[in-house]
């Protein structure tokens, strides 16, 4: 639909049954978080925050909370924007001569931002104080901004067309921060804005930052959205909303969202930085504190019927899962023409999206069945490795299509039993040793430092994995405590973790006493914390084995050896992801403040019957 506003998308939505007002007054510290996820986990409506303790303005959540709501939004314009996307060799250019590709023509118009300066009349001044303080979580350093869009032009080449949208976490008040002067922004130097950063402080100058929150929905969407080269966010984000992106510039030169709700403006200068965190973020823990980008504070400005857009993250999934099947809805297609051969990637959401990815690409290098291994497909997952956000990954489990036209890499055990029957664990195991993973992933040796691993599978069944053990199965004290999750895996109890040395020697320890059992049936054992917990369904496994673990370090295997550099082992192969002593805390519920929100579930409560 073609939003004029948020509040035009909210009218929208409650007309239509996909919205609830919540007209109790609400806790912005804890309470707004804690309702947002309790009504996501039972696939609930977007909520709209009347009352925010603390702030004049309302607020707004959980508008892209089901993947139904989300085409809602957008039912009106997703097939035109598909088709665009699809045009992903040159854009571009499709936009430039809209004539000669059918049905693109009013997309080519609404894609277009328009500069016009009366809009300035709709803006009044405020403070940072006086925005809804949301805390998600306990731990959190603060109060933060979950669904901004940060806007920043090339220095080089200023303008909005060259100019970079993305969703930056933003940390309001806390730690260091002079309350109503300075925030603080998390980012890493390879994105869009850091990009513009470097450029702005190789010449001296500070980077003039413009932070929007609320507007259409389009306008988030467009700043998380994998855009080809040359398709800026603003022109995305009018194509997806049938609406042009309208801007202007205020006295100081920053760039305005027209249509946003609330903006933020700001300059970082070259080397200031300051403590930015702890927060709650998506994989399942917190970010610890790490000194990010200091924005000094120039304007904060609101429309007159201003609506504060937010969302909470945490172990997936939440409401950014939802996001991320509708980017696939809109560019699912596109990367497999980028990369010769790919033909499915899955960042694999209940794995924190970054830490796991099953993939599937051609193996035609070996075409027999009988013969076939991985060739094709190694090159295929270097590949992968070397894409955008997808560098970021740690385990990458690769198939070969040929092996089973049906193979879906969203099917997790079904892909994973796969994966683990056909590899050869003494040549099908892959390192990438010290290198980067994701900054929010804490299971490396230092930040945005790890390992990663590729499990590549071709060819015929190596092992016909079973869901029981063979009888006789022992294993020495103190592993007396186990659990099978999937056929072929094996969630295994482990004391707690102490240091890498003591590791070292419960897997000699486990060597000596599997390494003479018949474990054919099995090709993998997660030594973990809690064996039930980890066994009990395949979201839990996935998320406890790849965001507790570091390849490089974690990765051991019964009769393990190396042979030309190359590490294998005759398996099963074991992954250690119990807790270690560096790695962040997870993300935990207050238990008081669950007890307390269920006043508004009580009879007569805005959410009665919801929650």
């Amino acid at each position: 639909m073609g939003y004029k506003s948020l509040a035009d998308c909210v009218a929208d939505l409650e007309k239509h049954g996909h919205l609830i007002r919540i007209k109790e007054e609400v806790d912005p510290y804890l309470e707004m978080a804690a309702i947002h996820l309790r009504v996501y986990e039972q696939n609930g409506p977007a909520l709209y925050f009347e009352k925010v303790k603390g702030s004049k303005f309302p607020a707004v959540s959980n508008l892209f909370g089901t993947l139904e709501r989300s085409k809602f939004m957008f039912r009106d314009s997703l097939p035109k924007v598909e088709q665009l996307v699809n045009l992903r060799s040159d854009p571009v250019k499709a936009l430039k001569n809209p004539l000669k590709i059918p049905g693109i023509g009013f997309t080519a118009l609404t894609a277009l931002p328009l500069k016009q300066s009366f809009f300035k009349s709709v803006f009044s001044k405020t403070t940072i104080s006086e925005l809804p303080q949301i805390v998600n979580w306990p731990m959190d350093g603060g109060p933060f901004i979950t669904m901004p869009q940060v806007y920043t032009e090339d220095i080089d080449k200023p303008g909005v067309l060259n100019a970079n949208l993305g969703m930056y976490r933003i940390q309001l008040a806390g730690n260091d921060y002079e309350l109503n002067k300075e925030i603080g922004l998390h980012y890493q130097i390879h994105r869009g804005i850091g990009v513009h950063q470097s450029k702005a402080n190789a010449k001296g100058q500070p980077l003039k930052v413009s932070i929007f929150v609320g507007g259409p929905p389009s306008h988030p969407l467009a700043a998380v959205m994998p855009l080809p080269e040359g398709l800026s966010e603003m022109t995305f984000a009018g194509a997806l909303g049938n609406r042009r992106f309208r801007y202007f510039y205020d006295e100081e030169g920053f760039c305005i969202s027209a249509d946003a709700d609330f903006i933020i403006t700001g300059t970082v200068y070259p080397q200031e930085n300051k403590p930015e965190g702890p927060f709650g973020d998506h994989l399942g823990y917190y970010s610890l504190t790490h000194p990010f980008p200091l924005m000094k504070v120039h304007n904060v400005y609101h429309r007159k019927d201003a609506i504060w857009s937010f969302t909470v993250v945490g172990r997936p999934p939440q409401e950014d899962t939802s996001f991320g099947a509708l980017i696939h809805e809109i560019a699912g297609s596109a990367l497999p023409k980028e990369i010769h051969g790919l033909k499915e990637v899955n960042a694999v959401d209940a794995a924190g999206v970054h830490p796991l990815l099953f993939a599937i690409g051609s193996e035609r290098y070996t075409p027999y069945l009988n013969e076939r291994k991985p060739q094709e497909i190694l090159t295929i997952a270097n590949h992968i490795l070397g894409k955008n956000q997808l560098s970021l990954a740690k385990y990458l489990f690769i198939a070969a299509r040929e092996d089973d036209e049906h193979l879906d890499t969203h099917d997790l055990s079904g892909f994973m039993q796969h994966v683990l029957s056909r590899m050869d664990f003494r040549t099908d195991l892959h390192f990438h040793t010290h290198t980067t993973i994701d900054t929010l992933d804490y299971s490396g040796d230092g930040l945005n430092s790890g390992s990663k691993v590729v499990f590549a599978a071709a060819g015929i069944q190596k092992r016909i994995l079973s869901g029981e053990l063979p009888k006789g199965f022992q294993l020495p004290e103190p592993f007396g405590h186990y659990q099978m999750a999937i056929p072929g895996v094996l969630a295994l109890k482990g004391n707690r973790y102490l240091d890498a040395a003591h590791a070292e020697q419960e897997m000699v320890l486990l060597n000596q006493h599997l390494k003479d059992q018949q474990l054919d049936g099995l090709a993998l054992i997660v030594l973990c914390d809690d064996h039930e917990f980890t066994a009990a369904n395949i979201n839990n496994l996935v998320w406890i084995t790849f965001t507790r673990s570091n390849p490089a370090s974690d990765i051991h295997g019964i009769g393990s050896f190396i042979s030309n550099k190359h590490w294998g082992c005759t398996g099963p192969v074991i992954i250690d992801a119990r807790k270690k002593p560096h790695h962040a805390p997870e993300l935990i519920k207050d238990e008081n403040v669950e007890r307390a929100i269920e006043r508004f579930g009580g009879k007569g409560a805005s959410l009665h019957g919801i929650i």
